[in-house]
């Protein structure tokens, strides 16, 4: 499992390292500049090149690419240095006293090292800054940035105005966050962590899972075992309307591993997805025995889905997934049904949208603090969020992950179906919220690359993407 951390976390490890363990900062900056100089040596000799351009900003961050320069200069390659002026840090003042590379005035090499802001950027690349950055855009050359592409923040991923596009970031020590989330994925290309020396003290960070952690969600089945011993899932969902999305999830829920899947739908609906799906149930109303109920998903925005939502949340004692137009309902007759006692556990699927309605607040100020406002809001109302994105925020209030995987085939219609359906099936075998959320979002979108690398990003559908699950599962199996 691996973590990422926010700008203050990032500075809170620095200062820990310095302070309490005694590694200086000239250390951790001759480290740090090792660390993108090795990424570059190999990088270069894979493109069998040997000019590299270190683009220097006044910061520690531009401290590095000194560090970094002299390095590859004294490994043989050839290494010009274009310098911002200004008043330099500390750090950054000595170590490029100490290099003897030439300088350039020019924004051109086979190689660019992109050393000019640090993770502390959070306001928008202006003037000069942005037209180097700009150039180095235009330059066709290949760019590895130092940490994190300049321009991009830290903290929520947003290029600001302008940011370099990396094809490979040296993220030191740890993910940050914004590498991550909104344009961060598409502004860091490849991204490689090097440890460098700094620990940072504390636990709650946002956490990333990888294969092996999401392999403990599948254990080995016992042969002693029957439909019972894995759940049962029941889906509230469709509409004569949307009969598709009813379709989708139900497909993705009998995936899932669970053994009963149930649909709670119209009559159309039901007499149109019987005999193309005659292994699931269809109860004419919520099972209220399931050891999960998705609802929402193609029901149609009504008081009625309200009420039903109202009674569940009285009524229910599993656990209840609201996606879609259940979410849409809160939003428009009343999200303080959350707040009521209820017996079940409550998580909740919002695309930003969605979940700009369900808070009352602009799309705007959820994509600057995407985190903060799923885990604030998680923890205000009891429920577990899982907040669907580029990278998907999920969190209980307390813990936060980040789902990473998967690619634009989900940027399409039905594929918050899928993912409803399947996290219901989950749920019903008996993995908990949080955990269930981490390993559905992951699962689906590991199936998203799988059918994409088949049948590209743009021609994948759902259907599609369904079809790969047992790939998906097969892998981590």
């Amino acid at each position: 499992m691996e973590r990422a951390l926010t700008n203050a976390q990032m500075r809170e490890g620095d200062r820990h390292t310095m302070q309490n363990l005694g590694i200086c900062a000239g250390q951790l900056m001759k480290n740090a500049g090792a660390a993108i100089a090795d990424e570059a040596e190999t990088a270069a000799k894979r493109l069998n090149v040997n000019d590299i351009l270190v683009v220097c900003g006044i910061g520690n961050n531009g401290g590095d690419g000194y560090v970094c320069a002299q390095l590859l200069a004294g490994r043989g390659f050839y290494v010009k240095i274009y310098a911002f002026d200004g008043a330099l840090s500390e750090e950054c003042a000595h170590v490029k006293q100490a290099c003897k590379c030439a300088y350039s005035d020019d924004i051109s090499g086979s190689i660019i090292i992109d050393c000019i802001f640090g993770t502390g950027f959070n306001r928008k690349a202006e003037e000069r800054y942005a037209e180097v950055i700009q150039k180095i855009n235009a330059s066709g050359a290949y760019v590895i940035s130092a940490d994190i592409p300049s321009g991009l923040n830290g903290d929520n991923g947003i290029a600001e105005g302008c940011a370099v596009k990396a094809n490979l970031t040296v993220a030191i020590a740890e993910y940050k966050a914004g590498m991550l989330l909104n344009d961060g994925l598409d502004y860091c290309g490849q991204i490689v962590k090097k440890d460098i020396g700094i620990v940072c003290p504390y636990d709650e960070y946002i956490l990333i899972y990888g294969a092996e952690d999401i392999k403990k969600y599948f254990p080995k089945r016992p042969r002693n075992s029957h439909k019972g011993t894995y759940g049962s899932a029941c889906i509230v969902a469709g509409s004569d309307k949307y009969i598709g999305a009813a379709a989708l999830a139900v497909s993705a829920a009998l995936k899932s591993g669970c053994g009963y899947v149930k649909l709670a739908s119209t009559e159309r609906v039901v007499l149109s997805l019987a005999p193309r799906y005659p292994s699931a149930i269809y109860p004419d109303c919520p099972d209220l025995s399931a050891q999960s109920i998705a609802i929402g998903m193609g029901c149609g925005i009504s008081e009625q889905l309200y009420n039903t939502i109202k009674a569940l949340l009285k009524e229910y004692c599993g656990t209840l997934l609201i996606d879609a137009d259940g979410l849409n309902a809160l939003a428009r007759y009343g999200i303080d049904i959350l707040s009521a006692e209820r017996n079940c556990r409550v998580i909740l699927t919002p695309h930003v949208k969605e979940f700009s309605r369900l808070m009352g607040i602009t799309v705007n100020e959820i994509v600057r603090d995407p985190v903060n406002s799923a885990k604030q809001f998680a923890k205000q109302y009891n429920v577990t969020v899982l907040l669907k994105g580029a990278a998907s925020v999920i969190t209980d209030g307390a813990r936060v992950a980040l789902n990473v995987n998967g690619n634009t085939a989900l940027s399409k219609g039905g594929s918050g179906d899928m993912l409803s359906g399947y996290l219901c099936g989950t749920l019903a075998r008996g993995v908990p919220p949080f955990k269930a959320c981490v390993c559905s979002a992951y699962v689906l979108g590991h199936a998203a690359e799988i059918a994409a690398a088949d049948k590209t990003e743009y021609c994948a559908t759902a259907r599609d993407i369904i079809k790969n699950l047992h790939f998906s599962v097969k892998r981590l199996t």
